[in-house]
């Protein structure tokens, strides 16, 4: 029995290598069809491996820390926020029972000193258990520990991460124990985390870590300020996330009972750990698994390419095949012999399409679209991508080189030899019709989405923002990096104000805790009725974006006062509460009535008096969201050591950043800043929306450049087939009219059809759309024109010149050749 095994493996390997041979000889005696299926299927592959490595690394790859698939994030049930006051942190953290530990972060900017020019830097505040919640081992002296923290400013220490020991102490291991100023106050270094380790965000990497104690003391006592940013831990073995949303859910429900005024509502959900959460993940996701879905379908639409130039090779070569099966050979050889050929040109065409993915990837790894965040993208491929890589191309090639086979197995030998063809050109529905109407509407439905993408894009850059972007730069300070205090703040604020105003070319200068429709924007706060006694959040009328600026903002800004009178430095805490409002927070506060004059009250209880009314705007960096109540309240009466200038100038803004950049420095030597235009300071806004516009236009450069190589070979082969009888037509008097419908009429009826199937199919996918792209609507009578419009000129373009050769018939030629 082992002899006769090895007898039919080696028969068995005998028979692969003389397909494969045979497969290489036929691929290498056709060469241009050869390179087209290669060069089509390395496009499509290509593509659907550059979206599953983002995919991958984004969603699908867990963090790299022990244990990371029990590793969940806590997100607030109601907004999936994932933010929580740092004494709701401590509650949950000490009275659950489904966690092995829970540990606390929070993202900030600090400046750094180390004798030379203070430098911006970002850093992780993490909770004493971070590092041991998260099973990470140092790499260079000790991480930080529980026993570290004995109350606010206890823990004055610093973790470098291995990245930035690396560029910027040059991998020196006495670093241990040298002491450097951070926001103007000693932090010593403890020690370096082992390499690759970049915290708990996937897209995100900090310089270092430091205890979240350090952090400011009314913040860590205040229960109300939501500003931890995530809290993390692994479930314990056997706790199912479900159950531990209910074992957190209790919790919350005491919370609500012991401080209804601060907590309000609390329910918990849990979301995997690693991108941040709220409508920023869910975004992510559903554009990724959209995206994922057309370059799937790219790849669909170019195996229907394939399987109808496959068909076409199978009927050109039927006379071979029916001697082939004449003298014996079987159908079944036949076909393997077929399918080996498509995956060979489906294995070359996945390695290129690989080949160039992989170097795309590289680039993309690398990318650093807002050089003010330490972005990491960990998209480089691995295993998964790889592998997934090798199924498409294996599917790829079985899908388009099983076309052909209900062809080969209805040969029928003796009439193919006898009559030389069977290549007759009929009206019924072959398969490669159907397959050119599936590729039509897969075409349709990429350029709708592409279309919709793009005229989105549009009404974002030139949408009414509320604000005036142009001519205008951002100065981003942070004055408690340059060790200011509150009773400091306030002075410097109006010294800064006051030099930018000096600088020739500027015409005015406001201040702003925050820009909107900046990536970090905006603070939020619950504001009620002004007969409201009872201020727990549920009694809230209504939830507004918080601006605290200085007189003059609105005019620096942009932002048309509407009625009223703008905020002035008699504003401050010695007088009463006043706001401007805009056009939304008045009509939901104080419906039809007059907003003027009115008031109404901040959750702690202030009463304020609306004084002005502004137009409406965008605030939050999602530019999608529909209109939000705002407020600006005086910079005076509500401090922040949050400060963005706003310096409008009456010529080009860029050249005033070094002049700028030279007052600040006079005013103070340590003082940090980071200078952009306002254009600049909403790319993130602006992002989602030029990503979805750049990636669904390549993909519908591609299923374009598909429809029309396929419009085109049905069309060609057509008239090539129909030569003899366009020459009988022509010579019997037919017109040119006559001429192309015969032979191109069946194409523009696939086109119209595919076109607008596809068109019907792209309405339903621009639903995910609408979580990134502003106003996504394919309804809009530009969108469906510029469809129309694209997929008329893809017939027009690929049925050119087999038209052409139509019209050009000479039947005199033929007849002679017959």
């Amino acid at each position: 029995m082992p002899l006769a095994h090895g007898h039919l493996g080696g028969v068995a390997m005998q028979t692969l290598w003389q397909d494969l041979r045979y497969g290489v000889r036929m691929l290498k005696r056709n060469p241009g069809f050869t390179s087209v299926a290669a060069l089509t299927l390395a496009v499509a592959i290509g593509a659907n491996a550059v979206v599953f490595s983002v995919m991958n690394g984004l969603i699908l790859r867990p963090l790299d820390v022990p244990g990371a698939q029990s590793l969940y994030t806590i997100e607030r049930g109601n907004d999936k926020d994932s933010s929580e006051s740092y004494p709701d942190y401590l509650d949950l953290r000490d009275r659950n029972r489904s966690f092995d530990a829970l540990a606390a972060y929070n993202i900030s900017q600090a400046s750094l000193d180390t004798g030379k020019n203070p430098s911006r830097v970002w850093v992780f505040e993490v909770s004493g258990n971070y590092f041991d919640a998260l099973g990470t081992e140092p790499y260079l002296g000790r991480l930080i520990h529980p026993s570290d923290e004995h109350g606010p400013n206890s823990a004055p220490d610093i973790v470098l991460t291995h990245a930035y020991w690396h560029s910027h102490f040059q991998d020196d291991r006495s670093v241990v124990g040298r002491v450097l100023e951070l926001n103007k106050h000693p932090f010593t270094i403890i020690g370096v985390t082992p390499p690759g380790f970049r915290g708990t965000v996937l897209i995100f990497s900090p310089d270092f870590f430091v205890p979240i104690v350090n952090h400011e003391q009314a913040d860590l006592e205040a229960r109300g300020n939501r500003w931890v940013g995530e809290v993390v831990g692994h479930l314990k073995a056997g706790v199912s996330p479900a159950q531990a949303a209910a074992d957190l859910n209790s919790i919350g429900s005491d919370l609500e009972r012991s401080y209804p005024k601060e907590d309000g509502q609390m329910s918990f959900a849990l979301a995997r750990a690693g991108l941040p959460g709220g409508a920023f993940g869910t975004a992510v996701e559903a554009f990724l698994a959209g995206l994922m879905l057309l370059a799937g379908l790219i790849l669909l639409a170019a195996c229907a390419n394939l399987g109808s130039l496959f068909a076409a090779r199978a009927a050109d070569r039927s006379r071979e095949i029916a001697l082939r099966i004449a003298l014996g050979a079987g159908r079944t050889r036949i076909l393997r012999q077929l399918f080996t050929e498509a995956v060979l040109i489906s294995m070359i065409g996945g390695a290129a399409g690989l080949w160039g993915s992989v170097v795309l990837l590289h680039w993309l790894s690398g990318w650093q679209p807002f050089p003010q965040f330490p972005l990491n993208m960990p998209v480089n491929p691995d295993i998964n991508v790889y592998g997934v890589t090798l199924l498409l191309s294996l599917a790829s090639g079985f899908l388009f080189g099983a076309v052909p086979v209900k062809q080969v197995l209805r040969t029928d030998p003796y009439q193919i030899v006898k009559s030389g063809s069977t290549t007759a050109v009929g009206q019924r529905i072959t398969v490669r019709d159907l397959l050119l109407a599936v590729q039509i509407a897969i075409c349709a439905v990429l350029v709708t989405s592409s279309m919709v993408a793009v005229r989105g894009l549009v009404r974002a850059l030139y949408s009414n923002f509320g604000f005036e972007p142009e001519n205008a730069m951002l100065v981003e300070i942070d004055l408690s990096m340059a060790g200011y205090r509150a009773e400091n703040v306030p002075a410097m604020q109006k010294r800064m104000i006051d030099a930018m105003g000096e600088t020739s070319g500027v015409t005015s200068v406001g201040l702003v805790s925050i820009p909107p429709l900046h990536a970090a924007c905006c603070n939020e706060s619950n504001v009620f009725s002004d007969k409201t006694t009872d201020l727990r959040p549920l009694n809230a009328a209504a939830n507004a974006v918080v601006f605290s600026v200085s007189p003059e903002y609105l005019h620096a800004a942009g932002t048309p006062l509407l009625v009223g009178r703008d905020l002035t430095w008699h504003d401050d805490k010695n007088e009463p509460r006043v706001a401007v409002v805009n056009q939304v927070f008045a009509s939901r506060m104080f419906g039809s009535a007059n907003a003027m004059g009115q008031y109404f009250k901040m959750d702690e209880g202030t009463r304020v008096q609306v004084v002005g009314i502004v137009e409406d705007g965008k605030y939050t960096p999602n530019i999608t969201e529909g209109p939000r109540p705002a407020m600006f309240l005086p910079i005076l009466q509500s401090p922040s050591t949050d400060t963005w200038l706003v310096v409008r100038s009456s010529g080009n803004p860029q050249q005033l950043a070094e002049a700028m950049r030279t007052k600040l420095q006079n005013l103070d030597p340590g003082l940090p800043s980071f200078i952009q235009s306002w254009n600049e300071g909403m790319d993130g806004a602006l992002f989602a929306s030029r990503m979805a516009a750049v990636s669904l236009g390549i993909l519908g450069v591609m299923g374009a450049m598909l429809s029309i190589t396929g419009i085109f070979g049905m069309a060609a082969y057509a008239v090539s087939k129909r030569l003899r009888e366009l020459g009988i037509r022509v010579a019997l008097g037919a017109q040119r009219k006559e001429v192309l419908q015969a032979v191109l009429g069946r194409a523009f009826k696939l086109l119209a059809f595919g076109s607008g199937a596809g068109l019907l199919l792209g309405i339903l996918a621009s639903r995910v759309l609408a979580f990134i792209v502003y106003q996504a609507t394919p309804r809009d009578p530009l969108v469906l024109t510029a469809v129309v419009l694209a997929m008329t000129l893809l017939g027009l373009v690929a049925t050119w010149i087999p038209a052409r050769r139509a019209l050009s018939v000479d039947p005199m030629i033929l007849l002679r050749e017959e």
